[in-house]
């Protein structure tokens, strides 16, 4: 006779227990979904450009002039040269993933390769496309 009359209170506690389970699970969705976006927020910022002080030095002789990495200015020399991002990549010795992430801006180069980018935008077009001859042959 007790169980006939605890039934009805057990049923629904168990509708409260399960609706509670799947509102932690959205709630579990919902963090995992903002913190993906918390990361990629981080690394836009990262890759944007932030201060031009959190830029890192490329050279001896660019020591006292920083050079500021901007996706846009990759585009804008590759076109400049007339050369696919296929002859950049192998100008600078990466990968073409690699220098297509760093055009798009899903990517920042390693120091030694800002040094290169840097090299690469003071050598002016004539040496630019002489020395993309010379590593396509290789």
């Amino acid at each position: 006779m007790a169980r006939n009359e605890l039934k009805p209170e057990l049923q629904g506690m168990r509708k409260a227990i399960t609706g509670h389970r799947s509102e932690i699970a959205a709630l579990k969705r919902e963090v995992k979904s903002l913190t993906s976006q918390l990361k990629s927020a981080q690394r836009q910022t990262k890759v944007g450009g932030g201060a031009a002080s959190d830029q890192p030095k490329v050279s001896k002789r660019a020591a006292r002039e920083e050079f500021v990495f901007a996706p846009e200015m990759l585009a804008q020399m590759r076109n400049a040269l007339g050369a696919t991002q296929l002859q950049m990549a192998a100008l600078l010795a990466v990968s073409p993933l690699t220098y297509s992430r760093w055009e798009k801006g899903q990517a920042y180069p390693r120091t030694k390769q800002l040094a290169k980018i840097a090299e690469l935008v003071n050598m002016g077009p004539a040496k630019a496309e002489k020395k993309m001859r010379q590593a396509a042959k290789a």
